[in-house]
């Protein structure tokens, strides 16, 4: 389609519209080379070690989309059970860019120095915080992680703040004594740890002891407000919400001290975080 160009009578080209610009990010799984496909997978299947089991674990990898795949270990788990590890390639492709980021942190991180002081400010005395694995959860390696001095990935626990009193009650506590000891300390906190996941039991036992502090704190308006925070922790916590077990937060792998510690601030003396705020719309103007 052609224009005639002003004052020459001549046909000019009318310009084409431009292409929108591609903005995916298309990405694949990496394995020997970059966009391979290649991934490796683990399971374990109810059948004696053999041939026919191998046969079985390619044929259920075949339907996960795996193809083609190859068994690369194979391990007898007793006499009637196998476990696999299985390498193959897949054909889906990923759009990164489609993908949002996860909300941020609602609160700012801080120091050990900036929680005592805020502690110290906003209640005028120590900071109670009373953490147990409940249940037969016989794991404290996470709520050690967080409450013992010595800490995780460099961070000193909650017993390193001079303004946080921590009762550590170890592993497979009850909901029964947790609560009772809660109320004898006036915990302005409960942390439970739970690492044990099968058959759901993370969920249950939380939902349990969310249940049992809301009974026992009938009047309660909210966490901190009448009853303790109620803050649980573990690897496989990323299906619910807080809601759902009825807990005031919930923290999954990879948690630090540090963030913890910044929260209980955060939840326990909001009054601090209007202050934070008008600071920082001061320092803008």
């Amino acid at each position: 389609m052609t224009a005639e160009s002003p004052g020459t009578g001549t046909q000019a080209p009318t310009e084409t519209p431009a292409e929108p610009a591609d903005t995916r990010q298309v990405i694949r799984p990496y394995g020997d080379t970059t966009g391979d496909g290649m991934v490796q997978m683990s399971f374990t299947l109810p059948v004696p070690a053999g041939k026919r089991a191998e046969a079985a674990a390619l044929q259920l990898a075949g339907k996960m989309g795996l193809d083609p795949a190859s068994v690369v270990h194979a391990k007898p788990m007793g006499p009637d059970f196998t476990f696999f590890i299985v390498y193959g390639k897949v054909r889906h492709l990923i759009d990164y860019a489609s993908i949002p980021a996860p909300a941020e942190r609602a609160y700012p991180l801080l120091t050990s120095q900036e929680v005592n002081l805020a502690i110290r400010e906003g209640l005028n005395r120590p900071l109670v915080v009373v953490g147990a694995c409940i249940g037969t959860d016989a794991h404290t390696v996470g709520i050690d992680a967080i409450l013992n001095v010595k800490g995780f990935a460099g961070e000193k626990g909650l017993e390193y703040y001079r303004e946080i009193q921590v009762v550590n009650m170890g592993a497979q506590v009850t909901v029964e004594e947790l609560v009772e000891r809660a109320k004898a300390e006036n915990a302005d906190a409960v942390l439970v740890s739970q690492v044990v996941t099968q058959r759901n039991a993370h969920l249950h036992n939380t939902k349990q002891m969310a249940a049992a502090f809301h009974a026992e704190y009938p009047t309660a308006v909210a966490g901190g407000m009448g009853r303790p925070l109620l803050v649980v922790g573990g690897p496989r916590f990323d299906t619910v919400t807080e809601a759902d077990l009825g807990v005031d937060r919930i923290f999954g792998k990879g948690t630090t001290p540090a963030e913890v510690a910044a929260y209980l601030v955060h939840a326990l003396l909001p009054a601090r975080d209007d202050r934070a705020t008008e600071d920082g719309e001061a320092d803008d103007e």
